[in-house]
């Protein structure tokens, strides 16, 4: 078996946190005999993400993505379990494996705040030590995929926070690192801010064939960017494969959208609507239905066939009622 870029082996992470009940006397009794109790973050979990895939790792908050991602990129040591990324131990923080990773958090902040992102990024190439021809050149291309000229000599206090993201994408992405941890990079951003950012990233894979982890509770971020998902709750893995997978596991049905002309159907839509069709809505001949998966081609057939039909549309069920099953049931 080749070495994948990520690989993760029964990786655990329990945190041990004081407790103590409210009052004053509690209080006092903390401090001569303190209590505590072990709170799971990460329950052997293992994977392989291979180099140039994208990966959405979701989950419920508190499920333990971001606890998983700072193990990963060597901010927190585990309790057990073993993992590399680049062929490096991450909790070692190697500076060759440093120079190699690099993680954005939607909530968090790198760029000096009175100061143009510009001489923020001078200072970042100094650190990775780049050299001079090789800071602008991708500098340029940062700049020119995320169109964001016009903000590098402005302070960043002055930015929005759509462009201070931008900013941060390029401070996390100068020294070109082989493996990128994004996480909730498009938190609080607008429609339109996040669909910029997801183009990004999805052209910066494609020219540098980094591997990508992503943690979002945007769906519209994993659909478009995620061939493939982790799905953790609890600190458990449950479900590693295709996101296509996941909703035909948990949703054999398709949802068929029909728009028929009412003045030309004569009942035929009654008579059409068999005990194997589930009618969802229904209103001035706009019709939802719900069908088993196996058998929506030939009740489509049937719909085309007998019913004075405007315009039909077939959907899988929408991803986020799918995930939201899995997080109030807990299992897949």
């Amino acid at each position: 078996m080749t070495q994948a870029q990520i690989d993760v082996r029964h990786l655990s992470k329990t945190y041990r946190v004081p407790e103590r009940q409210p009052g004053l006397a509690a209080s006092l009794r903390s401090l001569v005999r303190p209590t505590h109790t072990d709170v799971p973050a990460v329950q052997d979990i293992s994977f392989r993400v291979e180099a140039g895939e994208i990966v959405g790792f979701i989950g419920p908050n508190g499920a333990g993505k971001t606890t998983t991602l700072k193990m990963l990129a060597g901010l927190l040591y585990p309790t057990g379990g073993e993992a590399t990324v680049a062929c490096c131990t991450p909790w070692e923080r190697q500076p060759a494996y440093l120079r190699q990773i690099s993680m954005v958090m939607g909530n968090k902040s790198q760029m000096l705040w009175d100061i143009p992102p510009l001489d923020s990024f001078r200072v970042l190439a100094e650190i990775y030590r780049l050299p001079a021809h090789e800071f602008h050149a991708t500098l340029d291309l940062l700049v020119d995929l995320l169109d964001m000229n016009e903000l590098l000599t402005k302070p960043v206090r002055n930015l929005s926070l759509g462009e201070r993201m931008k900013c941060e994408m390029v401070a996390a992405l100068l020294h070109r690192p082989a493996v990128l941890f994004l996480d909730e990079p498009t938190l609080g951003l607008d429609v339109s801010t996040q669909r910029r950012l997801r183009r990004f990233v999805r052209e910066y894979n494609q020219q540098t064939g980094a591997t990508i982890i992503l943690t979002s509770h945007y769906m519209a971020d994993v659909v478009e960017l995620c061939p493939r998902v982790i799905l953790i709750h609890h600190g458990s893995l449950l479900y590693d494969g295709a996101l296509g997978g996941l909703v035909e596991r948990l949703a054999p049905f398709k949802l068929i959208r029909l728009t028929i002309n009412p003045e030309n159907s004569n009942g035929a839509v009654d008579r059409a609507l068999t005990d194997e069709i589930d009618v969802l809505e229904r209103e001035a001949g706009r019709l939802v239905l719900r069908t088993a998966r196996s058998a929506t081609p030939a009740i489509t057939a049937r719909l085309l066939s007998t019913l004075p039909v405007l315009d039909l549309a077939v959907e899988d069920p929408p991803i986020e009622a799918v995930i939201d099953q899995i997080y109030q049931e807990g299992n897949v």
